[in-house]
């Protein structure tokens, strides 16, 4: 019997800021929007529901917000409930995030990373310049390996 498989990726733009709460037994859950544009040239994009736990959740809540990019590795989850006032079946499905890359930089351009970059060092570096590099030819026999 083949095994089953639940795995989605997404890259897109958050449709608002995350939401960050805490369960009743403890745990910490995230859920933010992605619109994904669907490539086409109508314009139009695809919204996804997502969720993020515990420290994942965490790092969402502090470095994501409406607007910037990131791409989202995860699983699809469907929940089914009785709405109240209707009384008629609804059913939603969502990302379970499993990873999220942080694309924009910290002041929402296009870099590789949303963390903090590390406080710049205004010491002189003390990395080994090589000025005269002969023209020899390598001898392989005294590479050791």
């Amino acid at each position: 019997m083949a095994k089953s498989i639940n795995q989605v990726i997404i890259m897109g733009r958050l449709t608002r800021d995350p939401e960050m709460r805490t369960t009743s037994t403890g745990k910490t859950i995230v859920s933010f929007s992605l619109a994904v544009d669907r490539g086409g040239q109508d314009d139009q994009a695809d919204f996804f529901d997502v969720t993020a736990w515990e420290k994942l959740g965490e790092l969402v809540n502090q470095y994501l917000s409406k607007g910037r990019r990131c791409l989202v590795q995860g699983r699809l989850r469907q929940d089914s409930w009785d709405d109240k006032e209707t009384g008629k079946k609804r059913s939603k499905v969502e990302v379970v995030a499993t990873d999220v890359t942080f694309l924009d930089g910290p002041s929402g351009d296009s870099g590789s990373s949303n963390a903090p970059s590390a406080p710049s060092n205004n010491k002189k570096s003390n990395d080994v310049v090589v000025d005269d590099i002969d023209d020899k030819p390598i001898d392989l026999s005294e590479i050791p390996f």
